[in-house]
């Protein structure tokens, strides 16, 4: 062991010559600058000083790299001599032996982060435009809406008769129905009511006649349903899909919402769906297709595209948008992503060009023609047609003149695309749930397919059809070339297509926000979901090494995960996480998120509780006395904290426990004394509690890893309690605090209030208690960035805002409140902080003093509660000095970023967007970065502007079928932290891409991904516990892990021995510093060293696939290293052992 530490603190020396010489290399650097100031300073370099400078950069990072693979090889040596010389009775307070300098903290990161100057080619090499880029089609479109004639938002078609003399017109009849998993009534009652009657009846209908056709979305239902058929039925169904008569389309767990989820639960949710889909069916989806989501994003276009699909279909875009691609017969076109400069990424798309996917807008563009060949609708029947001219059965009588009819809508819809190929889908919401309609639209269709095809004549071949029979009788009309995956007649288009209006200035952008506690929760679960399956699949693989297998609980913790994949995904419905359903069916999504979370925790508890214990020989499941527990409020002391790092970064992030006593001793698992900060915890805005206290301290976490502190209760003050300053405008102030804080309440309330650590600091209002200026230490620049907030009203028209519709009643007025606001000012040696309580809101501004990454941002948390206004919306404006313009960007789905433009021709509601993750603006020299923690409709109305809505609350419905307006708020805490960097280069303002910078991108996955403290049960204080490290390393730090999934067992419901990793390397924008993150990280041009990357596990295979593991890729089952293309996300079945 002697000999172990002597290598170790040997490779530590190593370490910090590097460091320190780096630091003097970079410290020379600065000098030059200093000797030659910066525009910043008011004055420029000669082009000969930026050339020189520039090589000495270059020159930086080649030595940075260089050095880092040094301090790899080092760290890799280091491990090897250990584990050859390792006393397994040495200290139990030892965890990983690969570390660097104390076993359970991190090593001093260095100063500048080593990146490859190939990492930095992908965002900023030359941009090849496709055909047509959606900010171009927004440019060119008036957005005016003329009326149509009979397609009210379209035009007047007309054709020739021999048009299809030489090319006959071929139509396919999709027969479909749409299954909402909750909306006006919850998944449970819509399945009991109406689903399963619908799928029962397509079992027997189909099998009456092979020409039948059906497409099936929604596997949260199919499986329902499946699990309550005996095993006669489920063969008939195999047959029907394995004939042809059955397609399933996306095959995911729901048909997802485009604009408000992440790209983590998008995933989550097809490879449930897809996974039980191969395990029970044996059914591999080939086509997209998504009718009702709000709007579509190019991340689902790339999910289904990595998925192994080659064709989608989307239905809700912009009344304007549609009219003008089909103008231009480009309603089919190959999507492909921004950053994609060739057809990798590209996806066959087709978008239906009218108002709805019912009935009477799908045939063609008149719906009155359309709806008489909804059979459905026939007398007599519970729904009937708007325009009163109902559908007639067809017989002999009518069969030539009804058929012709139809037919004339299906050529005039066929001229607004450039084949002769036409899709006329034939369902909407529930329907086919009654035998009776089954027989209604397949004969009477059948008997109009029949004329037509007896006709030679009308030049046209009609049938049912599934939507992958469509696509296969396209792609060879359009001539797409099967390998290369490309068309001479199909344009290419990327960006995507928010946000949505349906007709009018009716722009559905209020969905961006509409239930603000619920888009929080669903965050909440997917990352407590996300680290509880990364803890579970090592602990799973860490039992199987040691032989226990038996001894703990697989199956019963696999259960509580796949439940909550599921309730995550029913989450991710286009009427669930957007706020568009019923109050009682809200209620019963929050109920099932709010159960997986608390079983989520136990999952972590349970494996947790394997993987920190030091003596495995102990390991003792009891569901009834488990040993580790989630914090709770006022723990008694003696305790001991496990602390949970979920992400693929060592990590240095602040953790806040509730104690009983500011009297505290807090150790690391090795006994060194750790500085925490004590805190009051005020049960009003100046009354504290006195039984109980925040604890504050700076936990030091290895990537996924597990670190164990300490709390003891000491005989005098061993904590740092925080300052206080208590400040409102003209009026006397009485706090009620407890020892040992020190409260001021000065005079003289005047004066501007600031708060700073050691890389920011910022000046709030005196009056206010918000932000005003901010100012980076390093560069010394002050910037004006100011924090309000705003009121909108609804409209007087008779339309008003609703659960979708945002429909203002002109501009924001600004939040006055009835009285003075409460400031209090915490200032502390671990964070300081700034909170101002409103009638409405209490706004915090915090600071953390942490030397990396928490440290960099301003973290800006509202706690909002607007129960008791009428047709109000609250929104927080953020106001800068950059000139940022009329461009603004906004991440679609926390995968990518669009560039935006505020455009005056049209309304306001229609320059909001949804920002899932983080939105920017930004002039030549510098960005503003808004991170959130939760989904928000965001914009930038004005230069240097952002804008976010934060709850909304309307008491009417909008008319969109919701039957009722938002009433049910509730009080809801939104998180952000707030970004200010300078960039090296100026950007060019034609730039029609972005990406965030690494600190951007870690600074959002830190905030979305909090440490996780767990508290170890007073019964099993005697056990000695071990800090672990699984990761030999931390990953590259331009590689997100986004999840270590276990992969289900082909036989029962318990886990299998395989594992999914899914890795996505983020593009980047280089020329943002990278300075002080306290990372120990660098680049790696994507390539991943599998065999070295657990440090006590074994990687026993690595097989290639899809990204939903539908199919096996090429490249073998024993990768010893993978590679990843900037933004490419990956799937790899790996076992573990």
């Amino acid at each position: 062991m002697k000999l172990s530490r002597q290598f170790t603190l040997f490779g530590s020396a190593i370490f910090c010559v590097v460091v320190f010489s780096l630091y003097l290399m970079l410290d020379h650097l600065q000098l030059d600058r200093t000797k030659n100031p910066s525009s910043g300073a008011g004055k420029l370099f000669h082009s000969g000083q930026l050339t020189i400078l520039q090589e000495k950069i270059d020159h930086l990072e080649r030595l940075l790299a260089e050095n880092n693979e040094i301090i790899s090889n080092i760290r890799d040596s280091v491990l090897d001599l250990s584990e050859s010389v390792k006393d397994s009775k040495g200290s139990p307070e030892v965890g990983n032996q690969s570390r660097v300098g104390y076993p359970e903290l991190l090593a001093s990161p260095p100063l500048v982060i080593p990146i490859q100057q190939e990492d930095c080619h992908f965002a900023a090499k030359p941009y090849n435009k496709p055909a047509d880029g959606m900010l171009d089609v927004y440019d060119l479109l008036s957005f005016d809406n003329p009326d149509g004639g009979v397609w009210k938002q379209g035009f007047d078609i007309s054709y020739n008769e021999n048009e299809w003399d030489t090319e006959p017109l071929q139509v396919f009849v999709v027969p479909h129905s749409h299954n909402d998993p909750g909306w006006l009534k919850t998944f449970d009652d819509y399945y009991r009511d109406q689903t399963q009657h619908i799928l029962n009846n397509m079992v027997v209908k189909l099998h009456e006649d092979e020409r039948r056709r059906m497409l099936w979305s929604e596997i949260s239902y199919f499986s329902k349903w499946w699990d309550s058929i005996d095993s006669q039925k489920r063969d008939a169904v195999k047959s029907l899909i394995e004939r042809g008569q059955l397609e399933i389309a996306t095959g995911g767990w729901v048909m997802p919402d485009e604009a408000n989820t992440h790209y983590f639960a998008m995933i989550d949710q097809l490879l449930e769906g897809h996974q039980w889909l191969e395990r029970n069916v044996g059914v591999k989806p080939k086509t997209g297709w998504a009718v009702d989501p709000f709007g579509h994003s190019p991340t689902m276009t790339y999910l289904l595209k990595q998925a192994g699909m080659s064709n989608m279909l989307i239905q809700r875009v912009h009344y304007s948008v549609k009219k003008h691609f089909a103008i231009q017969k480009t309603l089919e076109f190959f999507w492909r992503q921004t950053w994609d400069q060739d057809t990798t990424t590209d996806i066959l798309c087709h978008m239906m060009p009218f108002y709805s996917y019912d009935v009477p807008h799908t045939c063609g563009p008149d719906p009155k023609i359309c709806c008489q060949f909804d059979f459905k609708r026939l007398p007599g029947g519970r729904i009937s047609c708007p325009w009163r001219v109902p559908p007639q059965t067809i017989n002999d009588g009518n069969v030539k003149e009804r058929a012709l009819m139809l037919l004339d809508q299906y050529r005039k819809k066929s001229k607004l695309f450039r084949t002769h190929v036409v899709l006329a889908p034939l369902g909407d919401d529930f329907r086919y749930n009654e035998a009776s309609e089954w027989d209604q639209q397949f004969q009477n269709y059948q008997k109009l397919f029949d004329y037509m095809n007896s006709h030679p004549e009308l030049h046209v071949k009609a049938q049912f059809g599934t939507i992958s029979d469509y696509f296969s009788a396209l792609r060879p009309a359009a001539a797409v070339d099967p390998v290369s995956n490309t068309s001479p007649l199909l344009p290419v288009v990327s960006g995507d297509f928010f946000t949505y209006a349906d007709r009018d200035d009716h722009y559905w952008s209020g969905y961006f926000t509409s239930r603000p506690f619920y888009k929080r929760l669903d965050r909440v679960l997917e990352s407590h979901l996300r680290a509880a399956e990364i803890l579970f699949s090592l602990a799973l693989a860490s039992v199987q090494k040691a032989n226990k297998w038996n001894d703990f609980p697989s199956l019963e913790n696999y259960k509580l995960l796949t439940e909550a994949r599921r309730n995550l995904g029913l989450f991710q419905h286009h009427d669930a996480i957007t706020g568009t359903g019923k109050d009682w069916v809200v209620v019963d999504y929050g109920t099932r998120l709010f159960h997986s979370i608390l079983n989520v925790k136990r999952v972590m508890a349970n494996s947790a509780h394997w993987l920190v214990l030091k003596d495995k020989g102990a390991y003792i499941h009891s569901s009834s006395m488990p040993l580790l527990q989630m914090v709770t409020r006022n723990p008694f002391l003696p305790l001991s904290l496990v602390i949970y790092n979920p992400t693929e970064q060592d990590r240095w992030s602040v953790v806040t426990v509730y104690v009983n006593t500011p009297r505290v001793r807090l150790q690391t698992a090795s006994g060194h004394a750790v500085t925490a900060q004590v805190s009051a915890v005020w049960e009003e805005t100046t009354r504290a509690s006195r039984e109980a206290f925040q604890l504050s301290f700076v936990a030091q976490v290895p990537a996924l890893g597990l670190t164990v502190y300490r709390l003891t209760e000491a005989v005098e003050l061993r904590t740092v309690p925080v300052d206080y300053t208590f400040l409102k405008q003209h009026e006397e102030l009485s706090v009620d605090s407890a020892e040992p804080f020190r409260v001021d309440i000065p005079q003289d309330d005047s004066l501007p209030i600031s708060i700073e650590n050691p890389l920011i600091k910022i000046w709030c209002s005196a009056t206010t208690g918000l932000m005003e200026r901010v100012k980076y230490k390093e560069g010394g620049v002050e910037h004006k960035v100011e924090v309000g907030f705003v009121w909108y009203g609804t409209t007087s028209n008779r339309d008003k805002s609703g659960a979708y519709l945002f429909l203002p009643d002109g501009e924001a007025k600004a939040y006055t409140p009835n009285h003075a606001p409460v400031i209090r000012v915490t200032k502390g040696v671990v964070f300081s902080e700034v909170t101002t309580t409103y009638q409405h809101v209490t706004h915090t501004l915090r600071l953390y003093n942490v030397q990396g990454i928490e440290g960099q941002s301003v973290e800006i948390s509202n706690t909002v509660d607007i129960r008791g206004e009428f047709n109000r919306e609250i929104a927080m404006r953020i106001t800068s000095d950059l000139n940022s313009s009329d461009r603004f960007f906004t991440d679609l789905n926390g995968f990518q970023i669009q560039p935006r433009r505020t455009m005056a021709k049209l309304p306001l509601q229609a320059n909001f967007y949804p920002m899932t993750t983080m939105a920017y603006i930004q002039e030549s020299g510098v960005r503003l970065t808004l991170l959130t923690a939760q989904s928000l409709g965001v914009s930038s109305l004005k230069s240097g502007q952002l804008e976010v809505i934060m709850d909304r609350r309307l008491m009417q419905d909008d008319n969109r079928g919701l039957g009722q307006g938002v009433q049910d708020n509730k009080i809801t805490a939104n998180l952000f932290r707030l970004l200010l960097e300078k960039r090296r280069i100026s950007i060019r303002d034609s730039q029609t891409w972005s990406y965030p910078s690494l600190l951007s991108h870690i600074t959002s996955m830190y905030l979305n991904h909090p440490v996780i403290p767990m508290v170890v049960s007073p019964n099993y204080d005697s056990l000695t516990f071990a800090p672990l490290s699984p990761l030999r390393a931390a990953l590259p730090c331009d590689v997100h892990l986004v999840n270590l999934r276990t992969i289900q067992a082909k036989e029962g419901a318990g886990p299998s021995h395989e594992v999914a990793l899914i890795l996505h390397r983020r593009g980047f924008d280089c020329e943002f510093s990278n300075r002080n993150m306290g990372l120990l990280c660098s680049t790696t041009q994507g390539k991943l060293p599998m065999g070295k990357l657990f440090s006590e596990l074994s990687v026993q295979s690595v097989t290639p696939a899809s990204l939903s593991l539908m199919h096996t890729l090429d490249g073998g089952r024993s990768q010893e290293e993978i590679q990843l293309k900037p933004m490419e996300i990956r799937t790899y079945r790996v076992q573990l052992r």
